[in-house]
């Protein structure tokens, strides 16, 4: 909890938008003395600028590199690189970097209410679908609850608001945890590692370093992936309370302090009394929606942070039960001519991708846009003996075509040379000549959307709306 008097502190508040804005006007409303600074200048920050500056806070635009005089604390957007002026300027002055969830973190119990526990989760893909599962099932269990944090809900306004909770589900990106040192979860897992964001991290080991920072503190339970060691040595490398116990979720027949899947059947060897020789049953595969291998390791963990907090197994399963994802997350669009069309545009790297493709078979896949560094042979070679097809769009496609010619070059590919909107209309068409019945026409990119769509809510949007043209033309 907070112990810093805010009244007359000098806080420069680093970027304009979903974090910043909202910081800004907490420490305002704290009594600090508020600077915001933000690298852009353009219309949507200075409209923004102007509605902070009629309430007393001073904003400067198009220099995000200078520490304003008196700054006492620096308050981060997270996705503000750690290699900026700004904060090389910071640790100079021996000025301490927090980030939106740190303040967060800090500010509980301000009002003097209980501050509400924390489950944390993170990983490189499936966190805002488990923490979605994860405060489903909570509600299942009668808890008031949020899911809350990288998710899209601010943080701030989930500790500082009129409602109260008893526990919240809380998503973390690497960037958030980076800039987070003081939190302290009552549990937290990391889903999995896989290389991303290694352009703001510098290297695979300081993103998994940072990643690793949920576990720091844990009271209760510290969860990993049982099929990824890397998320297991990170539980190891943690400074947890004593008492805090590592407890694995696997596809596979769970071991003792693992949940894990039995004849169709999810199963907790954890929270029992006996682990060596007692399981008890949490819910059936069918259950979970869709029933994709990820997927249902997604549900494994949101239920196994459930029943760290002490929720009963019939709350696991009502919870898993009304769960819905998030559109572009493996969603079925149309069955058209018997072919199964399914929008993962929030697949938009490899290890998504991988996981999307282990989920069907036979596939066309329409993959390609932005790269961010990634290559793509070994996503290729795993998914080779499943495609019936490739159809590739985008700004980096020749990566994937020549990863395919490497590794499947057997498989009929459509290399469309377009990175406008409408190549959608044209990819749906093309894979759908490639496609026969009991296939399923996959759009799972592998690639950010930037080059062609303004994101991946757009770029599956039009998956979508090509889709339902072409169901309409065969009717």
């Amino acid at each position: 909890m907070s112990t810093v008097d805010w009244q007359g502190t000098h806080v420069t508040v680093a970027g304009l938008g979903v974090s910043g804005i909202p910081a800004a006007r907490v420490l305002h409303g704290l009594g600090a003395v508020v600077t915001v600074v933000n690298d852009g200048d353009d219309e949507r920050s200075r409209a923004q600028a102007a509605e902070l500056e009629a309430q007393g806070i001073t904003v400067r635009l198009g220099d995000g590199a200078t520490l304003p005089e008196s700054t006492e604390l620096v308050v981060t957007a997270p996705g503000w690189k750690p290699d900026k002026p700004l904060f090389a300027a910071a640790a100079e002055a021996g000025v301490p970097v927090w980030g939106d969830v740190e303040l967060a973190w800090r500010l509980r119990g301000l009002d003097g209410r209980e501050p509400a526990p924390w489950l944390a989760v993170t990983g490189t893909n499936g966190k805002t679908t488990t923490v979605r599962m994860l405060a489903s099932i909570l509600e299942a269990a009668g808890l008031r609850t949020a899911a809350v944090g990288n998710i899209g809900v601010s943080l701030l306004d989930a500790v500082l608001g009129d409602r109260e909770y008893d526990v919240l589900a809380v998503e973390l990106s690497s960037y958030q945890l980076h800039w987070a040192p003081s939190l302290r979860a009552h549990s937290a897992a990391v889903l999995n590692l896989a290389p991303d964001h290694l352009d703001w991290h510098g290297s695979m080991e300081a993103y998994a370093a940072d990643k690793g920072r949920i576990y720091e503190g844990n009271r209760v339970a510290c969860v990993y992936n049982a099929a990824e060691k890397a998320t297991e040595d990170l539980v190891r490398e943690a400074d947890v309370e004593e008492g805090c116990r590592a407890i694995g979720f696997t596809l596979a027949t769970p071991g003792p302090s693992q949940l894990g899947v039995v004849d169709g059947i999810l199963v907790d060897r954890a929270f029992v009394e006996n682990r060596q020789k007692q399981a008890q049953e949490l819910a059936e595969v069918t259950d979970i929606d869709p029933p994709a291998p990820h997927n249902i390791a997604n549900a494994l963990a949101a239920a196994a942070l459930a029943r760290a907090f002490g929720v009963e197994p019939a709350a696991v399963r009502d919870g898993l039960r009304a769960f819905r994802p998030d559109p572009h997350r493996i969603e079925h669009i149309a069955d058209v001519g018997g072919v199964a069309y399914v929008d993962d545009s929030k697949a938009t790297n490899t290890h998504a991708t991988e996981a999307s493709l282990a989920a069907y078979d036979p596939i066309v896949w329409i993959a390609g846009g932005l790269a961010k560094g990634a290559t793509f042979d070994e996503l290729v070679t795993g998914a080779a003996g499943r495609l019936r097809g490739v159809v590739l769009m985008g700004r980096d496609r020749a990566l994937i075509r020549e990863a395919l010619a490497r590794h499947a070059p057997e498989v009929p590919v459509v290399d469309l040379d377009r990175t406008d909107t409408g190549a959608m209309s044209e990819a749906v068409r093309e894979a759908a000549r490639l496609a026969r019945p009991g296939d399923t026409v996959l759009l799972a990119p592998a690639c950010a959307s930037m080059d062609m769509f303004v994101n991946y809510n757009k770029r599956g949007e039009a998956f979508a709306d090509a889709v339902r043209a072409l169901a309409a033309e065969s009717d």
